[in-house]
């Protein structure tokens, strides 16, 4: 069974920055979306960010112009660049892997990793 392992979440002051790392336990083919959506306590799990295998984005408004999700599909590595941190950014957050085929898709998720944002 693949495992994607989070890394890189932890506590920060508003204003800073973080980057959150997620990788597949094992080389898996035809990824066609790797995101990372998030959840605050009493709130349900939220898209933050898509990045597709042609290296096409989409953003939550909340996350456009202060978080950047790139890809490495060479080691099956997506990543989340977050900058400019507001309290309200505190969430766990969770990275998600789509594809396969027709006749085989998955759908495999992380763990999560907390994200605090406070001073």
């Amino acid at each position: 069974q693949v495992q994607l392992v989070e890394s890189g979440g932890g506590l920060v002051q508003p204003g800073g920055s973080l980057r959150l790392s997620c990788a597949a336990s094992e080389n898996i083919f035809s990824v066609n979306l790797m995101g990372w959506y998030r959840q605050a306590p009493g709130k349900e799990r939220e898209l933050v960010a898509l990045v597709t295998s042609g290296g096409g984005t989409n953003y939550a408004g909340s996350a456009k112009g202060r978080f950047t999700i790139s890809r490495d599909n060479g080691r099956n590595t997506v990543y989340l660049q977050m900058n400019s941190l507001k309290p309200e950014d505190t969430a766990v957050y969770y990275c998600n892997f789509k594809g396969g085929s027709w006749s085989a898709p998955y759908d495999y998720w992380g763990q999560g990793t907390q994200v605090t944002v406070s001073s």
